[in-house]
Formats: structure tokens, C-alpha cells, sequence
């Protein structure tokens, strides 16, 4: 922040949450658009009258528009939101805060949107199209990338942008089925990357859970022996982080494992592996899809994962993530981290 700003604050510290209020209404309007003033009151903590007195202000201001359906913002709207962004984010101590979250993690880099996506489901929107942008400047420089499943990993590739097409770039789908939405599947989202960029891609098309005999017989097939090599040349690995036991849910995992996972204190889930709070592997899904081993080599890793409920899932692997790994998360998350770091270090 610049010294005029901080004199600023100094003298008129209330001006400061003014902003930061303001901004946050604008921000919650853009994300939920259209919105009405009783859904925005909820969604923004604020009462009514707040909300009416501070909308009617932003309409005045022609920041926003009021029709039938709800409030919109404007296209002046927009270029406040966007010239204040780096201003609202060091006020909010969004910026320390990366800097702190990336020492506590031990990874290169944090990036923290705004808002929390368990309060506003939109601002996953938002995660996704900074983890398209993220991942639109190692273009140029890296061509393999392997990509998970998962609702995230979806909203990723749809902020992906129809610029110039390339073609030697290749999406690796990183697992088989789930058998969750197809829509939601590693493969389905490798093709929607590729579609996006003009690239091409490669798909796994095996279920997740094999019995010891079909994971020892499927490692030998050709087209599987083909995927592991390509998992040993990735560059990029693109990839969400999951609660274990949501994970075991989706996977329709059998009562034995559940247990397992469950005994074991499980608190996270990656590319099959779940994970302690300390990081330990308590459990393993056989599967053909990337090792952690194989995570581990790559050259730059692309964690997503926002919400407060994922701030433990969170801390847990990152016991062991990849020291080249950029996390971009939300506001939700990197608040109950600090307030998780914080509770160990007194304890």
C-alpha cells in the first residue's frame, strides 16, 4: 500500500471499511448477477436497510443496474472492480496473507480470491477463471499437463480462453472413472482443455478401483504402459484437493475402506491417496492414473481448492505437495488455515 494510502487510512480508518464494504457488495453483485436486495442481504451478512442504502448509492453512481430480475453490474461497474483490486486486496490483507500461507505450506506460491465459495458458490467461478489464467502464461513454455476430475477442475476449463491455437499441447487425463457425472471425469475435462486451446489429448478410460489382480494385469497392457510414460514426461499437473470422506462417498468406496480411511484418520484425498493431518498415506486406491511420485517430478503442480470446509484438506496435503506447487484458493479457506496454524502453534 502507498504511503498517501496509508496516511489515509490513518486519518480516516472508517473510510477504509467503507470501501472494503462497498466493494464486497459490488464484488457479491457481479458474482451472483442477477440478485435481488433480500439475497444479496443474506449472502453479504448485511441488513436490508444497509443494502438498500449502499445499492441505491452504487445505482446512482451507475456502477450498477436495477431490473425485474435483480441487480447487474454495469461495465462502469466493472473497471471499479478492477482498478481497486490490488487496493481492496492489501487493505484486506489478502496479499500478507499469501505470503504467510506460502511459508506455512512450503510451496512457491498462494493465490488468494476473495469471498468464500461454501457462502457463495460463484466465486468458484472466480478460482476457476484465475487458475485458466495461471495456467495460460506456462503454455508457451510447457507442453504435457495432466489434468484430475472434479467440479473445480470443470470450472477451470471452462474460463479457459479460444486465443491462439497450439498445437503440440496435450492434456493427460490424470484418472479413470469415478463414477461420478461424466461431465465432472478426468477424461471429459482433458477433451474440454483441449477443445479450448487447440491442443490434443489422451484419455484412461479404466475404472478407479481395480482388485489386485486387474491393477497387476492392466499395468501390463500396452496402452496403460503408454500412459505411464506420458505421466513420466508431464510438465504440468492441474488437480483438486478433496475431503477424504466426500472422496470415499463419490468413489462408492466398500464398507472395508470406508473403515480403513476412517480408522486411519483421514482428512484428504489426491490422485487416490488420502492422507492424515500430518500427511501420512493411510490409504490407496489401486488405480493406473499418476502416481504421487510421478506429481512430485513435474516441473510446475496447479493445486485448486477453495471453501472454508477444505482448509484441513488443505493443511493435509500439503504435508506433501510438490515444492513447485501454486495453490489458488479463497478467502473462506485461507482465514480458517491461519485460524487452524494458529490453534497448533498455542497448542
Amino acid at each position: 500500500m502507498d504511503a498517501l494510502s496509508v496516511a489515509q487510512q490513518k486519518l480516516m480508518p472508517e473510510m477504509s471499511e467503507l470501501l472494503k464494504k462497498r466493494y464486497q457488495i459490488l464484488q457479491i453483485i457481479n458474482l451472483e448477477q442477477p440478485i435481488g436486495r433480500r439475497t444479496l442481504s443474506e449472502v453479504a451478512g448485511l441488513t436490508e436497510r444497509e443494502i438498500r442504502k449502499d445499492t441505491d448509492l452504487l445505482r446512482n453512481q451507475q456502477l450498477i443496474e436495477m431490473k425485474a430480475a435483480g441487480m447487474t453490474v454495469t461495465s462502469q461497474g466493472l473497471e471499479v472492480l478492477e482498478k481497486l483490486k490490488v487496493f481492496v486486496r492489501e487493505m484486506s490483507g489478502l496479499t500478507d496473507m499469501e505470503i504467510q500461507l506460502q511459508e506455512i505450506l512450503g510451496i512457491t506460491k498462494v493465490v488468494i480470491l476473495p469471498q468464500d465459495s461454501d457462502e457463495i458458490p460463484a466465486v468458484k467461478s472466480h478460482i476457476g477463471k484465475e487458475a485458466a489464467r495461471f495456467l495460460e502464461t506456462l503454455f508457451a513454455r510447457y507442453k504435457k499437463i495432466a489434468v484430475t476430475g472434479g467440479s473445480t477442475m470443470a470450472a477451470i476449463s471452462k474460463e479457459l480462453t479460444n486465443g491462439k491455437p497450439d498445437k503440440a499441447l496435450q492434456f493427460i487425463a490424470a484418472r479413470g472413472g469415478l463414477g461420478e457425472d461424466v461431465l465432472h471425469q478426468a477424461n471429459t475435462i482433458a477433451a474440454a482443455f483441449a477443445e479450448k486451446t487447440g491442443g490434443s489429448f489422451k484419455t484412461l478410460y479404466l475404472p478407479d478401483h481395480l482388485s489386485a489382480e486387474a491393477f497387476a494385469m492392466m499395468m501390463k497392457e500396452p496402452v496403460i504402459k503408454e500412459m505411464m510414460d506420458l505421466y513420466d514426461q508431464t510438465d504440468v499437473v492441474v488437480h483438486g484437493i478433496g475431503n477424504a470422506g466426500e472422496m470415499a462417498v463419490r468413489r462408492h468406496s466398500s464398507t472395508e475402506e470406508v473403515e480403513k480411511i476412517h480408522s486411519g484418520g483421514a482428512i484428504s484425498e489426491a490422485f487416490g491417496y488420502y492422507f492424515d493431518k500430518d500427511g501420512k498415506i493411510v490409504y490407496r486406491i489401486r488405480t493406473a492414473g499418476i502416481q504421487l511420485e510421478q506429481v512430485q517430478k513435474a516441473t510446475t503442480v496447479l493445486a485448486v481448492a477453495g471453501g472454508e470446509s477444505k482448509a484441513r484438506a488443505i493443511l493435509s496435503y500439503a504435508k506433501n505437495a510438490a515444492s513447485p506447487t501454486v495453490l489458488i484458493t479463497d478467502e473462506g479457506a485461507a482465514r480458517k488455515i491461519m485460524e487452524l496454524t494458529k490453534k497448533l502453534e498455542e497448542y
